[in-house]
């Protein structure tokens, strides 16, 4: 089968060019397969093709994601603000992958990581009272979204200099109890150089200005969950 591989940034540098035709044999395969036919023709990018993100027909896909023929498949480096470290925003409607966004934003200076998951919560006391939740259903205004997402990382590089890499993933569609929802991700050369508090800024301020939301369904119906923060002119992003 045939496919159409885009290159960009570093890649498409070491490459020489920024789309090519790979043909691969059989009827299907997978990222990985992809990735590594493209090492085994470019050597001289395996470093940086194998810590690239891909995706399939403008899509995130993960090293398991099937390709088939006449698909497009796009591997890029984490998208990159403009402080000179590595910064992933992202809205994905698969399993966050965590070992993938850490090699993503760490960097050989980086020496520790503290990373904030939210999970699906199954049960929750309601002024006494149990609350069972099945699933819950994330939806968000993309555009929007990853560009707030973009700002929060800017107001934690504002806070704390010393951050390096910031990896911000937030879970759209239909999840189940006990699944991850959304990773916030900051890396630093040492755990005293504020990678905890910009975790904890991060979430705090995605609740605040990222427009997400998630409707819970229970055995009883379902209904959206609607915050209370009502953003101000200071929440604009600086220009």
């Amino acid at each position: 089968m045939q496919i159409r591989v885009l290159l960009f940034a570093t890649l498409k540098d070491l490459a020489g060019t920024n789309q090519l035709t790979l043909t691969l044999p059989g009827d299907a395969a997978t990222v990985a397969d992809v990735r590594a036919t493209l090492v085994a023709q470019f050597p001289q990018m395996a470093a940086n093709l194998n810590a690239a993100i891909s995706a399939v027909n403008e899509e995130y896909a993960f090293p398991g994601d099937a390709v088939r023929d006449g698909d497009s498949v796009v591997f890029f480096p984490p998208v990159s603000g403009g402080s000179g470290y590595p910064e992933v925003y992202r809205l994905a409607d698969q399993p966050i992958d965590t070992d993938e966004l850490l090699r993503a934003i760490t960097i050989p200076a980086t020496g520790a990581v503290c990373v904030f998951s939210g999970m699906v919560r199954g049960e929750t006391d309601a002024n006494g009272a149990l609350v069972q939740t099945q699933r819950l259903e994330y939806e968000a205004y993309e555009p929007m979204a990853l560009a707030k997402m973009r700002q929060v990382a800017a107001e934690i590089r504002e806070r704390w200099p010393l951050v390096q890499g910031i990896a911000i993933v937030q879970r759209v569609g239909l999840l189940e109890v006990g699944q991850n929802t959304i990773l916030i991700a900051c890396s630093s050369g040492h755990r005293d150089q504020g990678c905890f508090e910009a975790a904890r800024y991060g979430i705090d301020r995605l609740k605040e200005i990222v427009p997400v939301w998630k409707k819970e369904v229970r055995a009883d119906g379902s209904s959206w969950v609607e915050g209370h923060y009502m953003p101000s002119p200071d929440d604009r992003a600086s220009k």
